[in-house]
């Protein structure tokens, strides 16, 4: 089937030159860093996770958000999905590729990464991180495969693929779940602290995944001649209200407890994200934003009337994934370190070598999406045809 990737018009060439250009710059970059050091960085002692590790946060989520397709399809039958289940096991398989690569030029020494394997500590939640992502990644490239080769074929998919495909649902919620107990297992810091930040973190997986997936949905029916289907979006669109009224609950429900209860260590995270702390307040507009994108993308979402209107529901799609991006790629992460335990304000900005080097893992995420798209539309194509 990669010989369908070879296969495409000038834009489709130019789009991938394109990508190919922005890993380029991110990989020179990246060589810059690892001659020099994470001091070309704008992490710190009292930041030790910036921008790197926020992205690899947030597309967990968004890897983990294909299972909202899987799980209906392929448990519960139901068949309007068949469409668009491929479609979400690549963007899954897109994803935990940037997650990995993130980790990659977060170590510093990539050659550290062999630590895991060789010196395993499974009382670590970051050996565990290490199997859900990987064992992810792998359930996805088997299952995906092997059923668009069937597809293509005409003929149903291998039996033995049927137990792989019923694991791959509980690990796909396992990878953000383990994901999330990576920071609420540190009782040093207070903002991570709580038994809802798994939660948090899935159902912020489940609204911008699937709001993605529709996005991506939008663009393949205008520029391929495969249309995923109305009905499969405006049910995507329907996990996506659902998914982004929890998510703003639950940070309803940690802001609650946190001011009703006066807990000194969780306030001054949440001040700092919102108000400021200390005169210190680069994130406030940024989190004010965040809520305002996801309180009027549910809007528009659970009004059946601008949902089915599907120019207000891309916009809506927007909103939810660049509310989510900035509540868990930018305040999440800096929102945890910010203020220390001793209550220092160190703020953290991404420098422009970090910048670069994140453009650079997005352009060989999307590069490594685009190929498996142009596969999975070319075999819908052919089948039709």
């Amino acid at each position: 089937m990669l010989e369908l990737a070879l296969k495409g018009n000038k834009k489709y060439f130019g789009w991938i030159t394109a990508l190919l250009v922005l890993v380029g710059i991110g990989f020179g970059t990246y060589l810059h860093q690892l001659g020099f050091g994470l001091g070309i960085t704008g992490m710190s002692r009292d930041v030790s996770w910036g921008f790197y590790i926020a992205q690899f946060t947030f597309l967990v989520g968004v890897a983990a958000g294909g299972v909202m397709v899987v799980l209906p399809y392929y448990l519960h039958n139901y068949k309007a999905f068949a469409k668009v289940t491929i479609l979400g096991e690549f963007l899954a398989i897109a994803a935990i590729t940037m997650c990995l690569l993130f980790i990659l030029v977060d170590l510093g020494q990539p050659m550290r990464m062999f630590n895991v394997i060789l010196y395993p500590t499974p009382n670590s939640v970051l050996f565990w991180d290490m199997i859900v992502l990987n064992g992810y990644l792998f359930l996805n490239i088997v299952i995906g495969w092997n059923v668009l080769e069937a597809e293509r074929n005409n003929v149903h998919y291998p039996m033995w693929l049927k137990p792989l495909i019923y694991i791959s649902i509980p690990w796909a919620v396992g990878i953000h779940r383990v994901t999330a107990y990576l920071y609420c297992g540190l009782p040093g810091r207070g903002f991570w602290l709580t038994a809802i930040l798994a939660p948090r973190f899935l159902s912020s997986a489940f609204a911008a995944g699937p709001a993605l997936l529709v996005l991506l949905c939008m663009i393949i029916r205008k520029v391929t001649n495969f249309d995923p289907g109305k009905e499969q979006i405006q049910s995507l669109a329907k996990i996506v209200a659902y998914a982004i009224c929890l998510n703003v609950f639950f940070f309803l429900c940690e802001v609650f407890v946190v001011f009703y209860s006066q807990i000194p260590e969780h306030m001054d995270h949440l001040k700092y994200l919102f108000v400021g702390l200390q005169g210190k307040s680069s994130l406030v507009t940024w989190m004010w934003t965040s809520m305002a994108l996801m309180v009027l993308s549910i809007i528009l979402l659970v009004n059946p009337v601008t949902r089915k209107n599907e120019s207000v529901l891309t916009v809506a799609c927007i909103m939810v994934f660049a509310g989510t991006w900035i509540d868990k790629g930018l305040g999440m992460i800096s929102g945890g370190f910010v203020p220390s335990p001793l209550h220092h304000v160190t703020e953290y900005s991404p420098t422009f070598p970090e910048i670069l080097i994140t453009i650079g893992v997005y352009g060989a995420g999307f590069l490594v999406l685009t190929i498996l798209y142009k596969m999975a539309v070319g075999v819908k194509e052919e089948v039709r045809s």
